[in-house]
């Protein structure tokens, strides 16, 4: 499964969701641990195992959304990718299957509606949506400028995040960048991720790295005190047997949007209001009656954020 290693293209950023990702207490929403950049943390503490997981949630309590008028819909054609586990993925009986689907049926559930999911490759879902081969991209699609001139999107349902892996004897509660004076921070040559380090951590020795893998065993071989990626992926390899146990997250997630992108999105085609308000109202819903924080825990035990 491919992971965010590249600049800060949509195609790529997609690819962080390893949202397996955009958590699973719903007492700490993203907006609680999104202050951006590498702001306002405390002194560090003795070391310590990860911080608790916590759900992924961009909706404000205080800014209910009203029910759209839905009487007009009578069908959603959902279209996602073919092979992004587990966002999406063909399920042992042949039929589309991931958190993706799973979450595009219980927004269909919760408008009461009858839905459709269609698998396509990933570079195709634009081009479909625009020539009304379906009605709405559910396929951890990040919200880009140049997308958003094509396609209209929803509130966010999660983000990609950067986080600091260190040892598992080594982890350090909260990390900001006088933390790593002098440490060694390992990261994929050429990403958002590289920009940002060199941009607020210049103390720290950062070292680059072709790929994933170069970059996590480069941690596990202590050639370096920390890797810093995305968190979605990293989430992912920390609970994997590749990484033996090894490691942990350090320090909280880092979701600026400069580098990090606005948020994952369903898309719909330009100009349908009445679509995406009402997925926007149904997204509020299912957070607030905790169907999401069910959903997200059932596919992530580790959280990247």
């Amino acid at each position: 499964m491919p992971y965010l290693t590249a600049p800060l293209t949509n195609a790529r950023l997609h690819r962080a969701v390893r949202a397996g990702l955009v958590g699973l207490s719903i007492v700490s929403a993203l907006t609680a641990v999104s202050s951006a950049a590498a702001q306002a943390q405390t002194q560090p503490r003795p070391a310590v195992e990860a911080a608790p997981q916590a759900v992924p949630g961009f909706w404000d309590p205080r800014r209910r959304p009203d029910r759209p008028d839905m009487s007009r819909l009578t069908v959603i054609r959902f279209l996602t990718e073919t092979d992004y586990p587990p966002f999406n993925f063909t399920g042992p009986d042949g039929n589309p299957a991931g958190f993706n689907v799973d979450l595009a049926r219980a927004l269909c559930d919760e408008i009461k509606i009858s839905c459709t999911v269609q698998m396509r490759r990933f570079e195709t879902l634009v081009d479909a949506i625009t020539s009304n081969r379906g009605d709405a991209i559910i396929a951890s699609m990040a919200v880009t400028p140049a997308l958003r001139a094509r396609l209209d999107f929803t509130d966010p349902y999660y983000r990609a995040p950067a986080r600091f892996v260190s040892r598992r004897d080594a982890v350090m509660p909260e990390i900001r960048p006088e933390y790593l004076e002098g440490k060694k921070v390992g990261v994929i040559g050429g990403t958002s991720h590289e920009a940002y380090l060199k941009a607020m951590f210049t103390d720290a020795e950062i070292k680059s790295y072709p790929n994933d893998d170069a970059l996590r065993l480069a941690l596990r071989r202590s050639e370096v005190d920390f890797i810093f990626g995305d968190a979605i992926s990293l989430a992912f390899w920390i609970n994997g047997t590749d990484s033996a146990e090894c490691c942990a997250f350090s320090g909280g997630p880092f979701v600026e949007s400069r580098y990090f992108g606005e948020g994952i999105g369903i898309a719909v085609r330009k100009g349908n209001d009445l679509l995406r308000t009402s997925l926007n109202w149904a997204l509020f819903r299912l957070w607030e009656k905790g169907r999401f924080t069910d959903l997200w825990l059932r596919y992530f035990s580790v959280s990247p954020f």
